[in-house]
């Protein structure tokens, strides 16, 4: 635990390393049954200008919670399923798919008065033709009442709990007091909780209505783009204005969602998170960006994220480093057709995937000159970037903000020597490419063994080089090469007790990394 504890950055052997430690994790909320039939068009049909579409293949998986169940235990966290379902052949799909990905369903309340939500989507030719819902009118009180009771049942033991509120009814009345009571904070001068209370239970709440659950303060709440203008009951701007518009509502969307920290899910353009009190050691926000590509019919994206974020928080990773990591399980993920699953071994295999990254000169021209020719703005920085630290981190995201498109170059194992000495680097350049790359900010990554970045930004001639420290660009060698065919200059935020050197220190004299 203590490993991770201190894990900046991604590997591949993170996946496996918290499937280990297997959390607890219940998930209480709204079930769904998605259903994805497939077929051919060839004609329309006589009774209405309609296609006809000959259904050859019918596919059902569980979405909503159960969704965010089933990822949790693709990842290997020990879950627990608390939800209503009715007595029908939905419920009974549900809960056999829930049973075969190993996640518990002795909480869930099947009732004879409930219908399953189900949701079919009916495609042809990879288009999505028609969707039909098939939704209970009203939630059975008695329904209500039996998952209340199963609540306490399911709570003790549990690492962490997440709320799947969709407003399909499930964590209304009976359901949200018993929720309330257990997992709410402890009022001064109260009774102490019992084994079943929240006591140190990580929280998360990702809801369509997050500020129905304020009181409940919990540890984090996940909105989207549309939840987060509920909370501050207004309409969002569009595109890449969404994350500053986040970051400027960053104390309303704390304050209405009444988590301690609030992760924005923005689709194309990643996630936001934000937190109150930030410092240089926990910046009070921190953003990831999606890997887009051609869009498929990909549906749960969301609850994939939510389920890679409470498993990493579960088991002791710092909050920006499992935002990173959910960030690339979504990856996985949204570019699938239907509803799926990220598993253990998938989101390893997607990080292993960054290992050989590293693009030679001539590459590296080619990939930036077709990103000039879409009219993106291209940021170059560089570094040794050894012992990858919350300092890097932050200060990769800063550049990219930059503009569209960021390229770092690493200096080789053999230039690290001459500026850091024999010891260095700890990590070989393969290892710190892979690492690199692993960041979603992170576009392209390559290695130089020149003296300087010179024969880089020249060759490459980027709309902005940044650099972190304490410089100004009269200091830098750069500074000319760059100016010469009209690029800026940035100089970055230093973060002097984040340096490689600390870290290093710390290490060499307690054995271990500064807690973060």
């Amino acid at each position: 635990m203590a490993r991770l504890s201190n894990q900046e950055g991604l590997a591949d052997w993170l996946p496996g390393r918290l499937a280990e430690e297997r959390p607890v994790v219940t998930v209480i909320g709204d079930s769904i049954l998605d259903g994805w039939w497939d077929g051919t068009i060839e004609r329309f049909c006589r009774e209405a200008p309609a296609p006809v579409v000959q259904v050859q293949r019918r596919d059902f998986a569980p979405g909503g919670a159960a969704n965010t169940a089933m990822n949790l235990a693709a990842m290997g966290a020990d879950v627990r399923f608390v939800s209503l379902v009715g007595e029908d052949s939905g419920g009974h799909t549900l809960l056999e798919q829930l049973r075969s990905a190993g996640v518990d369903v002795s909480y869930v309340v099947s009732h004879a008065g409930m219908t399953t939500t189900t949701k079919f989507r009916v495609s042809s030719g990879g288009q999505v033709m028609l969707r039909l819902d098939d939704a209970a009118e009203e939630v059975p009180l008695d329904g209500l009442r039996q998952m209340a009771a199963a609540i306490p049942q399911a709570l003790p033991g549990s690492s962490a709990v997440v709320l799947c509120d969709y407003g399909a009814g499930a964590l209304e009345g009976a359901v949200r007091d018993v929720i309330l009571e257990n997992l709410g904070p402890q009022s001064e001068g109260s009774e102490a909780r019992s084994a079943s209370a929240r006591q140190d239970t990580l929280v998360v709440v990702d809801a369509h209505y997050p500020g129905r659950w304020a009181q409940l303060r919990p540890d984090l709440a996940t909105p989207n783009a549309q939840e987060a203008a509920r909370l501050l009951g207004t309409e969002f701007p569009g595109g890449a204005a969404r994350c500053p518009f986040v970051e400027a509502h960053a104390d309303q969307l704390l304050r209405t969602s009444g988590a301690a920290a609030v992760v924005v899910t923005l689709d194309r353009e990643g996630t936001l998170t934000i937190r109150p009190n930030g410092d240089s050691r926990n910046p009070a926000t921190h953003r990831t960006w999606a890997r887009p590509q051609a869009e498929k019919q990909a549906s749960g994206a969301g609850d994939t994220f939510v389920a890679a974020l409470t498993i990493a928080r579960a088991a002791g990773l710092p909050l920006t480093t499992s935002v990173d990591l959910a960030q690339a399980a979504a990856d996985v993920v949204v570019h699938r057709p239907g509803t799926s699953v990220c598993t253990t071994d998938e989101l390893a295999k997607h990080l292993r995937g960054f290992a050989d990254t590293a693009l030679t000169d001539s590459e590296l021209a080619r990939h930036v000159e077709e990103h000039r020719s879409e009219g993106k703005r291209i940021v170059l920085t560089n570094g040794c970037f050894d012992v990858l630290h919350r300092g890097h981190t932050r200060y990769l995201n800063q550049a990219k903000q930059l503009g569209d498109v960021l390229v770092v170059a690493l200096n080789s194992d053999s230039s690290v020597r001459k500026l850091k000495g024999p010891d260095r680097p700890v990590n070989h350049e393969a290892d710190r490419a892979a690492v690199i790359a692993a960041l979603s900010c992170v576009d392209h990554v390559t290695v130089f063994d020149t003296p300087t970045p010179i024969p880089l930004i020249e060759l490459l001639q980027p709309d902005v080089y940044a650099k972190g420290g304490d410089y100004t660009p009269e200091m830098l060698q750069e500074t000319e090469a760059v100016e010469r065919y009209g690029g800026t200059v940035t100089i970055l935020d230093y973060v002097p007790e984040h340096s490689t050197t600390a870290v290093l220190e710390r290490i060499r004299s307690t054995g271990e990394a500064p807690q973060t």
